[in-house]
């Protein structure tokens, strides 16, 4: 046979067909292992490193009756996936990896009770210690619950203290960074809340002091919350 006219060769499990001959012809009219094998791969997850602290984490914040064994398992790749869909993390693969095992550790750390607010008003709880922030209704209860944030870096920490949300605009445009901040929310003279424009989780990041917030909470606090809201901040941001 001239080398020219070789066909190609299909792999189906541990065999080797030629293209041409009747069994790849029957070969190529049903699905090969190989084909299954790879759709079912990508149907499901791998196990990540952190897997047993995440089921436990994603257990304790709602995510499901997950199994705490460190085994990876349809249900626990789903609740993965909602989990990083909704705080932003990328990929979304449902890879329990270390962004996904920080961010889960952060929001189970987060206590209510450590912002000491006052039941008799709507209360922006901004924890610095987590990096997180959590809403407060009047008389209790979530507004919104504990998401993430991105606080002031070194040189730039956001203070401590208890203040009150003065202007608002969608954008305010920062003379200073040259920059548009989407939901803009101003609290304590330039530091405000709004949306960021980057990748919220990385690490070596910070703000000027600003309360960064994912797009998606941003927006839901700017149709929230008003001018005399109050917002406490707390804690320290670990390396600050």
């Amino acid at each position: 046979m001239r080398i020219g006219a070789i066909a190609t060769a299909i792999v189906i499990g541990a065999g080797l067909l030629v293209a041409g001959s009747p069994a790849a012809s029957a070969a190529a009219r049903t699905p090969s292992a190989a084909v299954v094998v790879a759709r079912a791969a990508a149907a499901s997850c791998s196990t990540g490193k952190y897997q047993k602290q995440v089921e436990g984490y994603l257990r304790q914040l709602g995510y499901g009756k997950l199994s705490v064994d460190g085994r990876q398992s349809s249900s626990d790749c789903a609740a993965i996936k909602k989990f990083q869909s909704r705080y932003g993390i990328k990929p979304v693969s449902g890879l329990a990896g270390p962004t996904t095992h920080g961010v889960a550790k952060r929001l189970a750390g987060t206590k209510v009770s450590s912002c000491k607010a006052s039941r008799s008003k709507v209360t922006v709880c901004v924890d610095l210690t987590h990096q997180t922030v959590f809403v407060l209704k009047k008389g209790g209860g979530y507004l919104l619950k504990p998401t993430v944030t991105r606080t002031g870096m070194k040189r730039y920490a956001t203070p401590k203290g208890t203040y009150r949300i003065g202007q608002r605009a969608n954008p305010e445009y920062s003379e200073k960074y040259k920059v548009n901040m989407y939901n803009w929310q101003r609290f304590n003279g330039g530091i405000g809340l709004h949306r960021t424009t980057t990748y919220l989780h990385d690490s070596w990041r910070g703000s000027h002091g600003c309360v960064n917030l994912l797009k998606s909470d941003a927006v839901f606090l700017y149709g929230k919350l008003k001018k005399g809201t109050t917002v406490k901040v707390y804690g320290r941001r670990p390396g600050t």
